[in-house]
């Protein structure tokens, strides 16, 4: 079963709370919107520590940095397609026009013999807890859920 770990990278903006979700790069999300956002993440190599393997995946998909120690875990999900995710809170600054990404190479168009290189996530966004709840895999919304319940309980 495929594993994979995330950040889900947050902030306070003008004092409402605010999440990093990342849009998937490539032709078949091109014109896709809601629903298709998803926390910053990846999968877990062999042995890895999920916590590091969500921490370099940040760093993969966006080229930001967090400390892991700073992290609170969210727990895991299970996405549709049986995907299991482990994702981790980090409260942190990120600037969007800073996207630095990844690729991965794609027969492009399909059956051309046509090799095309696309980042594996083609822009982020800062976006209020409704929001992302609109945008994100709908699976991955607990992920923000858990984040509000969180920070709740720390202010408590």
């Amino acid at each position: 079963m495929a594993r994979s770990a995330g950040i889900l990278l947050y902030r306070h903006s003008h004092g409402a709370l605010e999440v990093l979700i990342g849009h998937p790069g490539g032709p078949f999300w091109a014109k896709k919107h809601e629903g298709v956002w998803s926390i910053l993440k990846g999968e877990i190599d062999a042995d890895e520590d999920p916590l590091a393997a969500a921490v370099r995946e940040l760093a993969e998909e966006t080229g930001a940095q967090v400390d892991p120690r700073a992290c609170s875990p969210l727990g895991e999900i299970t996405q549709k397609a049986g995907k299991v995710v482990a994702a981790w809170a980090c409260a942190g600054e990120f600037d969007p026009d800073q996207l630095v990404s990844n690729t991965f190479e794609l027969e492009w168009p399909p059956r051309s013999g046509l090799r095309e290189t696309f980042p594996e996530i083609d822009r982020v966004q800062w976006c209020s807890p409704s929001e992302a709840r609109q945008l994100l895999n709908p699976a991955q919304v607990p992920f923000v859920e858990r984040l509000e319940a969180l920070l709740e309980s720390s202010e408590a």
